[in-house]
């Protein structure tokens, strides 16, 4: 378990609460890419971003920071398929990232000039949704599981489906309002990972979802680490990365997966076609995969890193959470 006296973090929804919605611009110093002006249009997921990363980024590169946060990611896919203020680096899920592939709507990552991908894990080298890294460079990853309060519920759910069928856990749970999370969980129990639906399946999930509404408590909207913090659920369907982050305020909170298993995604750094200062944004990317640099990001948001070198320089419980364990070799 993750504790909250080995060292200090901001949850990832605090470390910038007050900022807003609307573009921060945060002023930095000089010394850009080759033939660029001497700034960086970043859009990134609201508390995403280590405490001091823009001012630290400051002082090794003198580069002025824009950071806008993203409502969406239908949102960011509009904004850059119309051109209407295109970043020059933002963070993309993994099916983001095929997205926007697909619309060509990213530019080729140079390798050359992220010489710090050598502190990547090699698992997360060559992932199916981008094959050699060529759009991407993973930035976090994820599993989807369940947080549970341990005081009320000293046996937690073993999966989806023990959540689902066990009468001790009826009206006490909270689930994503998110359509591919909440079909994907259901189709775990039975016997089909989210990449094996087909049409022909959906009348029977969604089928299954509907028999379960009267057990649901109430739905969340990416906030359900929230609703178990404050005690309005016992139970909760989410990402392992935000339920780290309240059991840090809470030690009465834990996570566990479900037993048919999830997925593991991960969140990219990503290069628009049409970004302006490419230069720019390799260096940014570079320096997040430094080890001090990432591991200060890790201090503040807590998610699972695929950056073994900033790994390394955090406490032991972080290394050994069972909420952020490294995924297991194929």
């Amino acid at each position: 378990m993750v504790s909250a006296a080995s060292f200090t973090a901001l949850s990832r929804r605090r470390a910038l609460q007050g900022l807003g919605t609307a573009a921060i611009v945060v002023s930095l110093g000089s010394l850009g890419g080759c033939g660029e002006s001497d700034d960086l249009n970043f859009a990134n997921w609201e508390s995403y971003l280590g405490e001091t990363t823009l001012d630290d980024f400051r002082d090794a590169a003198g580069i002025d920071v824009s950071l806008s946060i993203i409502a969406s990611e239908d949102a960011l896919f509009k904004q850059l398929r119309t051109g209407t203020s295109v970043p020059d680096l933002l963070v993309a899920s993994n099916p983001m990232v095929e997205r926007l592939v697909d619309a060509h709507l990213l530019a080729p990552l140079s390798h050359l000039r992220l010489p710090n991908l050598r502190n990547l894990d090699p698992r997360f080298a060559d992932p199916a949704y981008d094959k050699g890294l060529v759009h991407s460079v993973p930035y976090t990853w994820q599993v989807y599981g369940i947080g549970y309060r341990k005081s009320k519920v000293p046996v937690p759910p073993k999966g989806w489906q023990d959540l689902f069928d066990n009468p001790a856990f009826a009206g006490r749970f909270a689930l994503s309002l998110d359509a591919p999370e909440l079909f994907g969980m259901i189709a775990r129990t039975i016997g089909k990972g989210p990449d094996a639906i087909g049409p022909e399946d959906v009348p029977v999930l969604a089928k299954l979802l509907e028999d379960q509404l009267p057990r649901i408590k109430t739905f969340h909207n990416d906030d359900g680490q929230d609703l178990l913090l404050n005690k309005q659920v016992d139970i909760v369907a989410e990402f392992n990365g935000d339920i780290a982050q309240v059991m840090l305020e809470d030690d009465d909170l834990s996570f566990v997966m479900p037993n048919e298993g999830s997925e593991l995604t991960c969140d990219g750094l990503c290069i628009p076609a049409h970004a302006e200062r490419p230069g720019n944004a390799h260096r940014f990317i570079d320096y997040l995969l430094q080890s001090q640099a990432g591991m200060r990001v890790l201090h503040t948001i807590l998610y699972p890193t695929p950056n073994l070198a900033a790994k390394a320089l955090m406490p032991s419980d972080y290394q050994t959470s069972g909420v952020l364990p490294p995924p297991p070799p194929n």
